[in-house]
């Protein structure tokens, strides 16, 4: 993978619709790109949301979105020099390890969601676990939710491609009622963004860098887990 320079814009940037290819056929989710991606875009991850902006490579990385009746595909190329899992509890401080953190709201429809899941935000761990807040405050796993593998470069050991297929939810789910996921359509809106949290050895990460600009609340734009209103707007495209 090409090295990009990642620069962080000042001022806020514009939403944008844009559009998810539709993929005839299923993705097997082994951290291998398939020919299959050929026909999606590639999108960057160059915003800094907490920390220290990395260099590119400390931290780069860029991402390709497809969907089908069952699932929204991600497959995210990262290039990471030191890949840390320190911490073996998958719901403690699972966002000072190295993750893969995905966003969606399978409406677009916005608003609060911290401790609910009219949206969710998914930290994907080394390990594969997808941990989110409850609605009890209290985090717990949802790795019925999604099927995620990453895999090394064989050329490049700080390269790897990482693949996710998640399943989407009503605003009806709710941890004493976990609804069945929803069949996926043409024309559906979603919310979506992305985001990845880099831990190069301290007690806490460094860096963490998402796909869309954020405008701070009381300089904060940490937002992503609790306004879904921050994420991109995307459409699935017709078949």
């Amino acid at each position: 993978m090409s090295k990009y320079i990642l620069l962080a814009s000042l001022i806020s940037t514009p939403i944008v619709a844009n559009e998810i290819a539709f993929t005839p056929t299923t993705i097997k989710i082994d951290g291998i790109a398939e020919s299959t991606w050929d026909q999606a875009d590639w999108h960057d991850i160059p915003y800094l949301i907490q920390g220290e902006q990395p260099s590119a490579a400390d931290f780069s990385g860029r991402y390709k979105v497809l969907w089908d009746n069952q699932f929204l595909y991600v497959q995210a190329e990262i290039v990471d020099d030191i890949l840390i899992d320190k911490i073996a509890d998958p719901l403690e401080r699972y966002w000072d390890d190295d993750a893969l953190e995905i966003f969606i709201d399978s409406d677009a429809s916005g608003g609060n969601h911290q401790f609910n899941h009219t949206a969710m935000a998914y930290h994907i761990a080394l390990d594969n676990q997808a941990i989110d807040i409850a609605e009890d405050k209290s985090p717990r796993d949802f790795n019925d939710h999604l099927i995620s593998q990453w895999k090394r470069s064989s050329t490049e050991p700080n390269h790897i491609i990482w693949e996710v297929a998640i399943r989407l939810y009503s605003n009806d789910f709710t941890d004493a009622k976990p609804l069945p996921p929803m069949p996926l359509k043409a024309g559906q809106k979603l919310g979506f963004m992305l985001a990845y949290c880099d831990n190069d050895g301290s007690d806490i990460r460094e860096h963490f860098v998402g796909s869309h600009d954020i405008k701070p609340v009381n300089g904060d734009k940490n937002r992503g887990w609790i306004d879904a209103g921050v994420f991109g707007q995307y459409t699935l495209k017709n078949q």
